[in-house]
């Protein structure tokens, strides 16, 4: 179908609309009508100002991909409130910290991470009166109870809101990315967001059918999904990603946009023959991809596979960014490239030099007035990463002659494994207060499949020997402060680290050593 660029789109109109298309297809198989995604979303809404939240007030959500986690963001979002989703991988005191920070006034969690949520509500004695329990947990209300009796009208007063993502800094101490509120209406504020799916050509309706097997807890993820809901397409939703189970939905459900990592393109890409022919992936126009640089053999296998539907992009959860289709990736290997249109990247040096084309430097992405963000409670970091109106997230890259970004590598420590960042500085802050642990130090190696893993080096107080038990100690006491992706696979045990006089790390010394033969470390 031909767009019009004025028609306004937005899941609350088309579900007012075509109530009877389905929305949604949740992990279990459940098919979601609009009218019921809507009917559950507005009843959100009534319930959380029945509570007496008020626009700008923050929404925490720690929950597993659910369509009930969907039709919470579409509550918060037409109705001027933050929504705060949460990593459920995270530990009690991570958790803690976040609904702390936040200032969140309702909390939205799961029955299955019953025991992290309800120590982290203990921890900053969060009001149980805002608990709003997926699942029985004792003592709180669950959703269904919470929105009994409420009217699934449209709301009164309608209004945009936002999602306030966290992102860990270098200090160890998560950041929530906190845009300001639009001062328009929800169905603007839906129409403007979706057009990122029309800079990869992309179109509204269509027949177009996006799958999610990421968890929502993600940026992108999440943006993508519900993008496409505000585009007029069904969301096939999945709570864990299978490289099977994804080929079974796009035949099924005939699949026409997917949005993945390179972990899990990996996974695909080493499928046996006989499964990756038994299934029909021809629905299949626009499969994207980011967090991490693909490993090239592997791209160009799915692009053989799949046809030249591939895409690429690089953002960060501040903004972005470039983007580059199947074509032009095959003609500039490695790119992740061009900005896309309002978009610009410059380079820079450590001195703040701009670099010409084919030098390195540190990548900075021009923020548009809607992707203009704070880091919230840090106007030193929100200003230390920032040149003019251009930021950085402290990745090393470089554009060629023709304009296309290529990267380096990617904030200098920071690890990147299944397409999720973890940074050293958090683990190392719990793994220093062993008392054991004279010194440490963090920092990732490489995996083929995840593409990096979690190496840590200790040196152990004089008084200590290496042993079994002593290491399992280690394990099992960061385990009570880190969520269990943030645990090191390994640990080498060193008489003493590699510092200078001042006391500054060395990392590269014991990093390089495991990426010695690699062509980049990302």
């Amino acid at each position: 179908m031909n767009f019009n660029v004025d028609q306004q789109l937005g899941f609350w109109n088309f579900a007012q609309q075509a109530p009877e298309e389905i929305a949604l297809v949740d992990p279990k198989g459940k098919e979601w009508s609009r009218k019921e995604l809507l009917c559950l979303c507005n009843k959100i809404v009534h319930g959380l100002r029945s509570m007496g939240l008020k626009p700008g007030d923050s929404v925490a959500a720690m929950l597993p991909n659910c369509a009930e986690y969907i039709a919470l963001h579409l509550a918060v979002t037409q109705a001027g409130f933050y929504l705060v989703p949460l990593n459920w991988h995270l530990a009690a005191p991570e958790v803690a910290y976040i609904l702390k920070d936040s200032n969140a006034k309702a909390f939205f969690c799961s029955k299955s991470i019953a025991d992290t949520a309800i120590a982290a509500i203990e921890s900053v004695k969060f009001s149980g009166h805002g608990v709003i329990t997926l699942g029985n947990i004792k003592g709180y209300q669950t959703l269904a109870t919470f929105i009994a009796g409420q009217s699934d009208a449209m709301p009164a007063d309608r209004r945009a809101g936002m999602v306030m993502f966290y992102t860990s800094g270098t200090t160890g101490k998560p950041k929530g990315v906190r845009r300001a509120m639009m001062q328009i209406d929800p169905d603007s504020a839906a129409t403007m967001m979706a057009m990122l799916l029309m800079l990869f050509g992309i179109q509204p309706h269509n027949d177009n059918v996006h799958f999610c097997g990421s968890p929502l807890y993600h940026t992108a993820v999440m943006n993508w999904s519900t993008n496409s809901l505000h585009y007029g397409h069904m969301v096939v939703l999945h709570d864990t990603w299978d490289a099977e189970k994804m080929l079974q939905a796009v035949e099924r459900y005939r699949i026409t946009t997917a949005h993945l990592v390179p972990t899990q393109m990996v996974r695909l890409h080493k499928l046996p023959e006989a499964k990756r022919t038994a299934f029909n992936v021809s629905s299949m126009r626009h499969m994207l991809h980011t967090a991490a640089p693909c490993p090239p053999d592997v791209k160009r296998d799915i692009i053989d596979w799949w046809g030249p539907c591939v895409y690429e992009y690089y953002a960060s959860t501040e903004g972005g960014g470039t983007l580059v289709n199947s074509e032009d990736w095959l003609k500039h290997p490695g790119t992740v490239g061009r900005p896309w249109p309002t978009a610009d990247v410059k380079i820079y040096d450590d001195e703040g030099n701009e670099q010409p084309p084919g030098e390195q430097g540190t990548i900075y992405m021009l923020m548009s007035d809607l992707s203009k963000f704070e880091y919230k409670g840090d106007k030193e970091k929100t200003e230390k990463d920032r040149v003019g109106d251009y930021f950085t997230a402290g990745d090393i890259g470089y554009l060629n002659d023709e304009g296309f970004l290529f990267l380096c590598d990617r904030k200098i420590d920071m690890i990147i494994s299944g397409g999720a960042n973890i940074y050293p500085a958090e683990i190392e802050n719990v793994l220093i207060t062993h008392p054991q642990v004279a010194d440490c130090s963090v920092f990732g190696i490489p995996n083929d499949d995840w593409g990096e893993e979690i190496k840590a080096a200790v040196q152990l107080i004089s008084t200590a020997a290496e042993s079994n038990e002593l290491h399992e100690d280690i394990l099992a006491f960061c385990a009570k402060g880190l969520a269990k992706m943030k645990l090191p696979k390994s640990i080498d045990y060193l008489p003493e680290l590699p510092r200078d006089p001042n006391g500054k790390l060395y990392k590269r010394k014991l990093r390089d050593p495991y990426w010695e033969g690699r062509e980049r470390q990302v």
